[in-house]
């Protein structure tokens, strides 16, 4: 049986081609994500401890607090101590020669000044040794064009730019602080003031030769533990850095991972259709071998020897293809200036990983086909049969697929009523599953519906399109919902994607009612910004959006001119006395005090009175640890009275009365020429920016589903090759009476492009299904969400879908003509 079934694999291995090609892809895709982050991940451990080469010891705050810049002095003393230095590590922004913001996301960093714990690697000059000096990467220095020795301009939160003396160039290429971006190295009080922040990160330490590293952190802890800091040692820091690093590698694999997974089952349906059709073919051959004396068994496992063989072979070319496709993202993420440490790694679990996992998805794949092979009698070897008869779904199963596809769509309709997001992705698989189950129904039915038109318009070789299509409801149905999977992820992205924006769109209507926006980059306004702006009399409102939560209240700033542009309804009183001394009230909050207009309301000691109560609005539903609908609205100048250090990401602004928006626009720019850390824009660039990232996300999300939709399609292309070879004295016949080699043709293009159609048919309904459950649960969240559909988009994957099944029927149609009609009519 062994020699029996390695001949029949190497008389047949054409026929195992594309089912093959479906694991390779599959085992591409797992080995090459594998290998990828295991680089990444070599490259984490190599640079975890970049820039503590020198450090023994080390100061960490308790919670969120920083440290105050006192406690470096505090630790500087303990006996034992051979330096100590506080860092920091923040965004800050410079200007460029030529006077313009340095674009990227750039890193600004406090130096130790102590020799004993600088871990730079200094490529010109030397690191910066007293305040007023900076160091930057050596590549931002030969792209602007600075020289050491001349000014640069250094801006952050603290306040608008100003000059430091470039002292030198470093390299951090390949380390944390390498984020596509420039690097800015300053000295610890410079880095506080260009930051704004209070404090230092942590505390590095270096013990004097001799000093026992036990020995100094119990007297550091004794030192500093009364300020709520904690004292780490070496390894602990380094173990914790790692841990950071593959924390996050391990988060994106596990995302790239779920992609894989989708993958892989799209090619399990693949390789299952295919070996239940090869089996099928092998009738009349099973027969004959239990006729002479074989058992069950020996089918059995003679078929999954065979599934066995096929599954390794695929793996292997898998693997390999998986080293390609690693390369391949490294070399794309260099060239978009993305960081990337570490080469390539593939290790032996790798590559025994992907092995296993293909070959057992292609036995297991290949299971049921096989028992269902081993039912064949010995007396069909007498029949004419040479394929088993196609035979419908089990009434159980259906009644069973009938009840799972209801409860799925009932599930994704009730997600919004019962606010659970789980409901969302339990009503999706369970849909998926009930088209599954109830698909030797449901497909057939739609290729008859779809293919009427076409019959009625193109005739009888579009009706012996759909015959051959529905001849057998289980093969088709298992073609098809390969597709679903691919299709239904890609589709309920595009229509979550574009309903996300338009929902996004339609707040930033909603909450901004001024002409330009000022945004600070990665880090809130700088402090003096706003009043520099307010000043200019270009300018009529200059309001900076800032809040604070005291107590179990949300206190924010508001401006008389604005207010009223995110309140749903005024409940009582008028906000147009919103002023100093007077403050909003949200109806929520209201309630809960049993406060009403006029009443008393004290707020961080001051008392203030109740200008009106209003009712809630977006704004004050959504990131906010305060109890919902807990909101103060607070004059512009009394809250920065009361809260004069909180800042805020944004700020609106709209000209004064009688300026264009061109001069207002000038002005803005005028003022933002010395902070190079915010961002110009007007309301369409600011919904771009907001929704940039929806369709950052999209691309990369379309991209990895697309190779479930390949490897589907390839499902498309092998079903339609193995019927041909099913169908070869049938289409003989069909030529022999008058059939052109044109229409044979165009026959198997319109079958292949109908069960194209029918699965991107049922994968576009099922995303749009999961992603209209889950619009309407953020809008019951608080949102302006609904369901958008992007006509356009889906559109284009329909067509993408066709045009690939013309492709697929390609080489099933050469295969069908190959033969002369003679020959073909003699085929057993």
């Amino acid at each position: 049986m062994i020699r029996l079934t390695l001949r029949s694999l190497r008389a047949e291995a054409l026929r195992m081609l594309l089912s093959a090609l479906a694991v390779v892809l599959g085992v591409a895709f797992i080995a090459g994500t594998l290998i990828f982050v295991d680089g990444m991940r070599a490259g984490a451990y190599d640079r975890a401890g970049t820039f503590d080469r020198h450090t023994d010891l080390g100061v960490y705050p308790g919670g969120d607090k920083a440290l105050p810049a006192s406690l470096v002095d505090r630790v500087r003393a303990v006996d034992g101590v051979a330096a100590a230095a506080g860092e920091l590590t923040a965004t800050g922004g410079l200007l460029g020669a030529d006077g313009r913001p340095v674009l990227g996301y750039a890193v600004l960093a406090a130096i130790p000044t102590e020799t004993a714990l600088r871990s730079y690697d200094v490529v010109s000059g030397h690191l910066p040794d007293r305040a007023g000096e900076v160091v930057l990467d050596a590549p931002t220095v030969d792209k602007e064009g600075f020289t050491l020795g001349a000014p640069v301009q250094i801006g952050g939160t603290g306040g608008a730019a100003r000059p430091y003396t470039l002292v030198g160039t470093v390299d951090v290429a390949g380390t944390v602080r390498d984020i596509g971006g420039p690097f800015i190295g300053l000295v610890g009080p410079d880095a506080l003031a260009v930051t704004g922040m209070r404090g230092y990160g942590r505390i590095m330490v270096a013990a004097r030769p001799g000093t026992s590293a036990t020995v100094l952190a119990d007297r550091l802890d004794a030192a500093v533990g009364g300020a709520g800091a904690t004292v780490k040692g070496r390894q602990q820091i380094l173990d914790e850095a790692v841990d950071d690093a593959v924390r996050d590698l391990n988060q994106f694999m596990m995302l790239l991972l779920i992609f894989v997974g989708v993958a892989v089952v799209v090619a399990g349906f693949v390789i299952a259709n295919t070996f239940a059709i090869v089996l099928a073919q092998r009738t009349r051959r099973t027969a004959l071998l239990r006729l002479v004396g074989a058992t069950r068994g020996q089918v059995f496992r003679a078929a999954l020897l065979e599934s066995a063989l096929v599954g390794f072979v695929a793996s292997v070319l898998g693997v390999l293809l998986g080293v390609a496709l690693a390369g391949g993202m490294r070399l794309l993420m260099s060239r978009l200036d993305v960081p990337f440490a570490g080469g390539l790694t593939v290790a032996g679990s790798t590559v025994l990983t992907s092995l296993l996992v293909g070959t057992a998805l292609t036995v297991a794949s290949a299971l049921l086909p096989a028992w269902r092979g081993t039912r064949v009698a010995p007396v069909a070897a007498l029949t004419d049969a040479a394929v088993q008869p196609s035979r419908g779904a089990g009434r159980l199963r259906l009644i069973f697929g009938a009840v799972v596809l209801g409860t799925g769509v009932a599930a994704l309709a009730g997600a919004a009523s019962a606010g659970q997001v789980l409901l969302v992705a339990v009503g999706g698989v369970l849909a998926f599953f009930g088209i599954v189950l109830f698909g030797p129904v449901l497909v057939p039915a739609l290729l008859r519906v779809i293919g009427w038109p076409a019959r009625r318009l193109f005739g009888m070789t579009v009706g012996l399109a759909v015959a051959n299509a529905v001849r057998n409801p289980r093969r088709i149905a298992a073609t098809a919902t390969a597709l679903v999977i691919g299709i239904g992820l890609v589709s309920a992205f595009v229509v979550g994607a574009r309903s996300t924006k338009d929902g996004i769109e339609r707040s930033v209507d909603a909450e901004i009612g001024t002409d330009f926006v000022v945004s600070g980059i990665g880090q809130n306004l700088p402090a003096a910004l706003a009043g520099e702006l307010a000043a200019r009399p270009e300018l009529g409102v200059v309001h900076e959006q800032r809040s604070i939560v005291t107590g179990d209240i949300e206190v924010r700033a508001a401006h008389p001119a604005l207010v009223g542009r995110t309140l749903t309804g005024v409940l009582a009183g008028d906000v147009g006395r919103l002023g100093p001394g007077q403050v909003l009230v949200h109806r929520e909050l209201a309630r809960a005090r049993g406060w009403q207009v006029g009443a008393p309301v004290t707020i961080a000691g001051r008392q203030f009175r109740v200008a009106a109560v209003v009712a809630d609005d977006a704004r004050a539903m959504v990131g906010s640890s305060a109890p919902e609908g807990h909101v103060i609205d607070l004059d512009d100048a009394d809250f920065a009275a009361l809260f004069p250090r909180e800042r805020g990401f944004l700020a609106e602004i709209d000209p004064a009365g009688g300026v264009s928006a061109d001069q207002a626009r000038a002005a803005i720019e005028a003022v933002l020429a010395r902070y190079p850390t915010v961002n110009l824009m007007d309301q369409g660039a600011y919904k771009k920016m907001l929704t940039g990232t929806v369709d950052m996300l999209l691309a990369f999300v379309t991209a990895l589903l697309g190779l479930a939709v390949v490897i589907a399609l390839v499902g498309v292309a092998n079903t339609l090759s193995l019927s041909v070879v099913e169908r070869t004295r049938e289409n003989a016949v069909l030529r022999a009476v008058g059939l052109t080699r044109a229409r044979m043709r165009a026959m198997l293009a319109v079958e292949a492009i109908l069960m194209a159609l029918v699965g991107a048919v049922l994968g576009i309904g099922l995303g749009t299904g999961v992603s209209a459950a889950a619009m309407a649960l953020l809008a019951r969240l608080g949102g302006d969400f609904h369901v958008v559909l992007p006509l356009g988009q889906l559109g284009l994957i329909l067509g993408v879908a066709v045009l690939a099944a013309l492709v697929a029927s390609v080489l099933p149609a050469r295969r069908a003509l190959s033969r002369p009609v003679v020959e073909a009519l003699a085929d057993q």
